[in-house]
């Protein structure tokens, strides 16, 4: 993929246009390479069958094997797929034993990059749209129960900077069922401690407002006292930036992640609960408690409302089993 003109710019057009994250562009790019290795594979091995060293391309060009003449034949290859190709590359696919959430995520990538090519008028029509998504096994999004959440976030000593800072952070997260993400990249002006507010800038810099709780709040403003201390002592301390590191500078996810790990294991919890369990929660719970679904899609900053209904799976889920709990004679029945 390294010389396909197309992907590069279509690549761009979604970290500059689309403002996606550098981690989705990648793997949109990763999604490509692949695809685009199917057709370099087919054109390898129609190279290789032909004794005078020539492929005909699907318009009934010919080239010699040449590396730029390779990879122009590849790029022409995959403005000229049409619906069956991509059900082949599809079979293809299926042949690796992939998942079919991996495999509806690659068509996925594919049926972006062709209304992509459509639009910049690469192509007449896209050769996906008639394809449809692997129907997905349910898979509902795993939560903590109210005492699970609590000894989370209870484990942080509140004694240290760091400390507070993390009980701060699993509050916040908890509090708001923000992305890790969007927490990392929360200023100091971005917390209204009058208003009960927080502002979040959202995926696509999308920006919305939160309200977040008074405990969170109480959790942010016994971190902030221990971090004004640390800063005045550190000329290099990022004075804007909410949740510092240990060098004063903006946290990473990955930072997040690895802060996490070490309180789960320090209370017991399972070690495979991720930051993004607590976003979980906090949506389960809130409509346990009586939110209606669009409120929660606006607070989580859905786009679509049909993301956040699988929360409604969640809470019926739950609550059928609570109901078995206290009515074990009832289900010999069924």
């Amino acid at each position: 993929m390294k010389d396909c003109a197309i992907i590069h710019e279509f690549l761009s057009y979604l970290k500059f246009e689309r403002h996606f994250s550098a981690h989705t562009a990648k793997c949109y790019g990763a999604d490509l390479e692949q695809y685009v290795g199917f057709f370099a594979n087919r054109v390898s091995q129609a190279q290789d069958a032909d004794s005078a060293q020539s492929w005909s391309d699907a318009s009934g060009g010919v080239m010699t094997q040449t590396d730029t003449q390779t990879q122009t034949v590849i790029e022409q290859a995959v403005l000229q797929a049409d619906t069956e190709t991509i059900r082949v590359y599809m079979a293809h696919l299926g042949g690796q034993q992939y998942s079919k959430s991996t495999t509806a995520r690659k068509l996925a990538t594919l049926r972006s990059f062709y209304k992509f090519l459509v639009k910049r008028n690469y192509v007449n029509s896209n050769p996906v749209t008639t394809i449809k998504t692997p129907k997905q096994d349910k898979k509902l999004p795993r939560f903590l129960e109210y005492e699970e959440v609590q000894r989370l976030l209870n484990t942080p000593p509140m004694n240290t900077w760091l400390g507070a800072r993390d009980r701060a952070i699993l509050e916040t997260l908890y509090s708001t069922g923000m992305r890790v993400s969007e927490l990392v990249s929360l200023n100091m002006d971005d917390v209204d401690f009058l208003g009960e507010v927080i502002h979040i800038r959202g995926k696509g810099k999308k920006e919305r407002i939160s309200p977040i709780g008074s405990s969170a709040l109480q959790a942010i403003q016994r971190y902030i006292e221990f971090r004004n201390k640390r800063m005045a002592s550190d000329n290099a301390f990022d004075s804007k930036v909410l949740f510092a590191n240990k060098h004063g500078k903006r946290l990473s996810t990955r930072s997040v992640r690895r802060k996490m790990d070490k309180y789960l294991e320090a209370s017991g919890l399972d070690p495979a609960i991720s930051p993004h369990t607590l976003r979980h929660s906090f949506a389960t719970h809130m409509l346990n408690n009586g939110a209606d679904l669009r409120s929660v899609q606006e607070l989580l900053g859905h786009q679509s409302l049909s993301t956040t209904q699988v929360y409604t799976h969640v809470t019926t889920s739950r609550m059928k089993d609570v109901y078995a709990a206290a009515h074990p004679r009832e289900q010999s029945h069924y």
